[in-house]
């Protein structure tokens, strides 16, 4: 009797406490005197009525103008959601050591591949990232250019022959095959012939990649409220017959290179080269070494952030240069002369003279930025300057809204429309760093940036010289997003009409 009266009372006790913590949670905001969504309204409507953007959008326009950041609800706990550039300045560059890590979890131990550069938080973030800068310098881009070129002209050749079939053609697919085709020869080292077949198995693995969860709405707000009791629990985010695939090749790629002396000039010859410690030390003296595991994590991460993103921003400028006709003359035209002082052929040098086709790139990236919103974590209680009720918290989460940003009437003329003279060279000089963000700022931002950027101007170069793209009767007008992804997609496929030139 007097057992089961202690463990009722510890029962209360405990519900009072969750009661209790709820309570403190819920009315964050509400008792800090910051304007901001409540808990149960945060994320309303997800995947239903709206998707990501929408709720980054929606939020950026309902409180801009309150104050430098607006209360926000990122799973159960409160976030900080950025509303001016200052801000976000201070928090990607200047105060960045206060902000260094993005907070997502991951689980090495037990889940090799979720030790990416992504994830990765501290010393070990810092670590990592310094072992894998020389693998994106100008040098290395140039040497994996021809590799890209090649496969672009495969995807040429294999548009050709499909145009004939029929004439209206589903890009997004297309454009995806393409990036998975070069992320693969490049980070894995395998001829993955998606654009030939498209149910090859690294097309369809690297589908799943993107697509297969492990972990359900519960479990992944439990992981990340509470990260350690996961991690000391084990819990893997990655699905298992994803790990198995990755982790596979890797090794099946290690001992092929290593057995037959093979070099390639690309990234997995870098990672290798790593792996058997063949690189100097850092400048701090720190060995320059990483395990298989890591090596594979790297690779993986080379993956789904390369094609995904490269693929997106293809189709959606394919997209838009169908609506504008003489921007894609124009264009094509730079592509055709550039060319000409090149013999005629798409050179490394050629990339940074095609000026007209990068404000391309850039005003797709702003259009339809495919990673909309930054993530960081406070390290230490921050308050903002100038706004003294304005405290980010330790461990809060900052939510960096830079889609929302991109489309903002204040940053940019007529933000809805899509103009490449955005990016001009004279506005590009008039305008601040921090109101540009497909790639992140700072010393966290994007890596692979150069990779992608060179990949999507050599794809885009490739077709336009080639082919006009023109808007048919299946062509998604206006432009239906994803209401399920974290990332910027379209809903359905996006079909062109496709004239050989």
């Amino acid at each position: 009797m007097l057992l089961t009266q202690v463990l009722v009372s510890i029962v209360l006790c405990l519900l009072v406490y969750f009661w209790y913590r709820f309570r403190q949670i819920r009315t964050y905001w509400q008792r800090h005197g910051i304007p901001g969504e409540g808990l149960d309204t945060s994320m309303r409507g997800l995947g239903k009525q709206r998707s990501f953007v929408d709720i980054w959008l929606d939020t950026y326009r309902k409180f801009k103008g309150t104050g430098p950041f607006c209360g926000f609800y990122w799973g159960a706990g409160p976030a900080a959601f950025v509303l001016t550039p200052d801000l976000a300045k201070l928090v990607l560059i200047k105060d960045f050591n206060k902000f260094t890590d993005r907070g997502f979890y991951h689980n090495p131990k037990h889940d090799p591949l979720s030790g990416q550069l992504f994830m990765l938080d501290g010393h070990k973030w810092r670590s990592m990232r310094n072992k894998l800068s020389p693998a994106f310098t100008s040098g290395k881009m140039k040497m994996m250019f021809p590799t890209i070129v090649k496969i672009a002209e495969e995807l040429t050749n294999l548009l050709a022959d499909v145009q004939k079939q029929d004439a209206v053609i589903e890009m997004k697919d297309l454009m995806a095959r393409f990036t998975t085709d070069v992320i693969g020869t490049c980070a894995f080292g395998v001829e993955c012939n998606s654009l030939k077949d498209p149910n090859s198995e690294f097309r369809v693995m690297g589908r799943k990649a993107v697509t297969d969860q492990r972990l359900g709405p519960r479990t992944r707000a439990f992981i990340n409220t509470f990260p350690n009791v996961a991690r000391f629990l084990g819990i893997k985010t990655i699905p298992d017959h994803i790990s198995k695939f990755y982790m596979g090749i890797v090794r099946e790629n290690i001992e092929y290179r290593e057995k037959n002396g093979i070099r390639r000039n690309d990234f997995f010859d870098m990672l290798l080269d790593l792996k058997n410690k063949k690189l100097l030390k850092s400048e701090d003296g720190e060995e320059v070494s990483i395990t298989v595991g890591e090596l594979a994590a790297q690779a993986y991460l080379f993956l789904i952030a390369g094609f995904e993103t490269s693929s997106t921003t293809l189709s959606f400028a394919l997209y838009e240069l169908a609506q504008h006709e003489d921007v894609q003359q124009r264009a094509r035209d730079e592509i055709l002369e550039v060319m000409a002082r090149h013999g005629d052929k798409l050179t490394y040098e050629c990339m940074s003279e095609m000026v007209y086709l990068n404000q391309i790139i850039s005003e797709t990236l702003r259009l339809y930025t495919v990673l909309p919103i930054l993530n960081r974590q406070c390290l230490e209680d921050y308050p903002v300057p100038g706004f003294p009720k304005y405290v980010i918290k330790r461990n809060m989460r900052v939510l960096i809204p830079a889609g929302a940003m991109h489309r903002d009437p204040d940053l940019y003329t007529n933000p809805d429309k899509f103009d490449p003279e955005h990016f001009s060279p004279e506005k590009v000089a008039q305008r601040d760093v921090i109101e540009f963000l497909p790639f992140g700022e700072g010393p966290r931002n994007c890596i692979g940036m150069r990779f992608g950027q060179m990949q999507a101007r050599v794809g885009l170069a490739c077709l336009l010289s080639n082919f006009k793209f023109i808007v048919c009767d299946k062509t998604p007008i206006p432009m239906v997003l994803n209401k399920s992804s974290f990332l910027v997609s379209s809903q359905d496929g996006i079909y062109l009409q496709v004239d050989k030139l």
